[in-house]
């Protein structure tokens, strides 16, 4: 018995589940996330081991980063590999993943990240459909061209950050700052005065209210 996995490799791949899972349907085909989403490509196997299957082709799905996809969907069908006792066969990229992968420790990986800033940019279902795809990419293209790396800036896509209606929504730490809507000409702000000289875009920014004091009416 074999089956076919599509692998959705990109963070906001959650946020269109219901497409992808679709298309892997009428490719006769079963989904599973790199990250972001359910199932995981590794609790999916374990599904299929459980189900005696003996032979699973993976094809990376929703990205134009192959290198990507390669180094990580055969660092993590490696990583499972090397848990289970006859495992079934593997194939992905057109060869067989043995479990000599590249393991998913590495001494590069151990501490967290110098950085001046943690940059959060949400890639929940509402900011996606309100374009943050865009948002990212801008903000990407402008620490590129603002020379900033992550020792400034540390950047993560998240899921919903909440404030739903200020979408696409960015929140920069440790300061705490809110912004949103961040469309790409204000991602281009936000890099240049927030992150690189330290100053925050006021009219980008979301007010909060504080929180009442425990015991405060």
């Amino acid at each position: 018995m074999s089956a076919l996995i599509h692998v959705a490799t990109l963070l906001q791949d959650a946020a269109r589940a219901d497409q992808l899972h679709r298309c892997a349907r009428a490719a006769g085909a079963q989904l599973a996330f790199l990250q972001g989403g359910d199932p995981t490509l590794t609790h999916l196997l374990d599904r299929l081991h459980a189900d005696g299957v003996r032979a699973v082709r993976l094809e990376p799905v929703s990205t134009d980063d192959l290198p990507y996809a390669r180094s990580w969907i055969g660092r993590v069908a490696g990583h499972w590999r090397r848990q289970q006792a006859d495992p079934p066969v593997i194939e992905f990229g057109g060869r067989t993943v043995t479990g000599g992968e590249a393991p998913l420790s590495s001494p590069a990986w151990e501490q967290p990240p110098r950085y001046r800033h943690h940059l959060l940019v949400c890639r929940g279902p509402r900011c996606s459909a309100r374009g943050a795809d865009e948002t990212y990419r801008e903000i990407l293209r402008s620490l590129v061209m603002a020379g900033l790396t992550d020792a400034d800036v540390l950047m993560a896509q998240t899921g919903c950050l909440f404030p739903c209606n200020h979408g696409p929504v960015a929140v920069v730490h440790p300061d705490g700052t809110w912004y949103g809507p961040v469309r790409p000409d204000g991602a281009e702000r936000l890099v240049r005065e927030h992150l690189g000289a330290g100053r925050p875009v006021d009219d980008l920014r979301i007010p909060r209210t504080p929180a009442p004091i425990e015991g405060e009416a």
